[in-house]
């Protein structure tokens, strides 16, 4: 990082109505409407500590201090791995933020370390590491990432040291950087171009929801909204409230929307569709919910208790979303990726130890009586046209249809450029369609090895080639959705798998899938 001669501050904060609580371990501002309204305009901030501590304040219950000295800000007299130089941050939920420091040891061969943030919510403080690194005795080191946060009350950042003692430690040119957005609004549409064939969508997480600029470029491109991880059991279940009703009722279920609302209530604002993800799946699912009184130590439940579980999971989640957002969820994928990769056999989990190899059938059967009418249910799996797997898939979709509870099949599709062929994804399209059921490519991304051009030349082509098969089989395809919009955000970023570059600008994988509409 480039060494610089003074202290640039695009926003100063105020720290007269500080106040330090445990020794000085905890520090949190409060802010007038004046203050709060100039902290929102925070874009940029950038300290190399030649001007002081810069508001920068010792995170410690005992004699930790901090120290400016030629090389930047040393922290001494650590007792303990978490004391840390800190300082207070307005930051904006939802918005998208790189954080940058340089850090010095002196004192072992080698000392990991972290940026670290502590926020509260009333009143409850939690904390996650964001940057790793280790510096060599002697040597800069810098640690970075990028950051989306969450809705808290107040963040503070800090610099802390994972194991290696109390070493004393210097840094320099903490940074934080607002990645705005470089969208242009004049960009042909995917669901405008698309229209007459297939609605054409994208996954959308929690922290992407909170972004509003965000949210309103991706609702110009897109029609249909998945939640990425925000429907998913371990997201909805309330497992302390569970645990509650269950003394008196051991299928007693409660459940929480939070992490799904703010979606939700953007979707319902502007009339855009959501397809939910995922009622029934052996991961992101908590253990306790299949033990007696959903404690971790508890014994398996019943078939019985756990099929009243599932039940009244099942029927709350719609009678909330019946409630709440009328008419916005028009699909669920009700049982996700039940068949094992290697053998075609239904994959061995929490669901069949404890309900039996008939769970899907059951679940299905249970969401028929408690979806709306016409909400469409999916099954929905990945390596579809993989051997042995599409045999298995087939087999349980077929069983799916002779009980009349299934409406399509859910065709994830998570890629690289030259696998699988086009032909077995082709073979395995209209294997399912031969059953009556509708399809939905659920999961699209195509990665690559490598952001340079042939590779995203070689994208392109892939997507375009994808695409025209998929407008072979419009009258079949209830959407098309992305799995994500922009790479830096995908699960599979190294891999820059999607259409929007990491400033939201068009690759070139979105104008061949735009110019093959036209």
């Amino acid at each position: 990082m480039k060494k610089w001669a003074a202290l640039f501050l695009v926003l100063c904060l105020t720290a007269g109505a500080c106040a330090l609580a445990e020794g000085g371990a905890k520090r949190s501002f409060s802010f007038s409407s004046s203050e709060k309204k100039e902290a929102e305009s925070l874009t940029s901030y950038l300290s190399d500590f030649s001007g002081g501590t810069d508001g920068w304040y010792p995170r410690s219950a005992g004699s930790a201090s901090l120290q400016v000295t030629q090389d930047g800000l040393t922290i001494v007299g650590r007792e303990s791995t978490w004391n840390s130089p800190g300082r207070d941050f307005p930051l904006e939920a939802g918005k998208k933020y790189t954080l940058s420091v340089d850090v010095l040891q002196d004192a072992v061969d080698q000392a990991k370390f972290m940026i670290s943030v502590a926020h509260s919510k009333n009143g409850t403080e939690s904390y996650e590491n964001l940057a790793n690194g280790t510096a060599k005795k002697g040597e800069w080191t810098t640690l970075s990432c990028t950051w989306t946060p969450g809705v808290f009350d107040n963040y503070v950042l800090y610099v802390e040291t994972s194991g290696n003692g109390t070493i004393d430690f210097t840094i320099r040119n903490f940074s934080v950087e607002l990645n705005e957005l470089r969208y242009d609004a004049s960009l042909p549409s995917l669901k405008e171009v698309y229209a007459k064939y297939f609605p054409v969508g994208a996954a959308v997480t929690q922290g992407e929801a909170l972004d509003q600029k965000r949210m309103d470029i991706y609702a110009a491109q897109f029609a249909i909204f998945t939640p990425g991880n925000e429907l998913k059991p371990d997201s909805v279940l309330d497992i302390a409230a569970s645990r509650k009703l269950a003394q008196d009722d051991p299928t007693a279920v409660a459940v929480h929307f939070d992490a799904a609302k703010p979606m939700l209530d953007y979707c319902k604002e502007k009339g855009l569709a959501v397809h939910g993800h995922v009622l029934v799946w052996h991961s992101q699912t908590p253990d306790v919910f299949f033990r007696e009184g959903y404690n971790a130590t508890g014994k398996f439940v019943s078939r019985e208790v756990m099929l009243g579980r599932l039940d009244n999971y099942v029927r709350l989640i719609m009678a909330y979303m019946q409630e709440n957002y009328p008419g916005l969820i028009v699909s669920w994928d009700v049982v996700n990726e039940a068949i094992d990769d290697s053998t075609g056999n239904l994959r061995q989990s929490n669901w069949t130890k404890v309900v039996g190899d008939d769970f899907v059938e059951r679940a299905f059967e249970i969401a028929r009586k408690y979806a709306p009418e016409g909400t469409k249910l999916y099954y929905n799996d990945y390596n579809t046209p993989m051997a042995p797997k599409t045999d298995g898939i087939c087999a349980l979709l077929e069983r799916l249809v002779a009980e009349g509870n299934i409406d399509g099949y859910g065709f994830q599709s998570h890629f690289a450029v030259g696998n699988p062929g086009l032909s077995k994804i082709r073979q395995a399209m209209e294997r399912i369609e031969a059953m009556g059921l509708r399809l939905r490519v659920s999961e699209l991304d195509i990665t690559i090895k490598a952001n340079d051009e042939p590779n995203l030349r070689s994208q392109a082509i892939r997507y375009e080639n994808l695409f025209s098969l998929y407008l072979e089989h419009a009258a079949s395809l209830d959407a098309v959705q992305l799995w994500g919009v922009s790479d830096d955000l995908s699960w599979l970023a190294p891999q820059y798998p999607l259409l929007f570059d990491a400033r939201m600008q068009p690759k070139p994988a979105f104008w061949s899938v735009v110019e093959l509409a036209k």
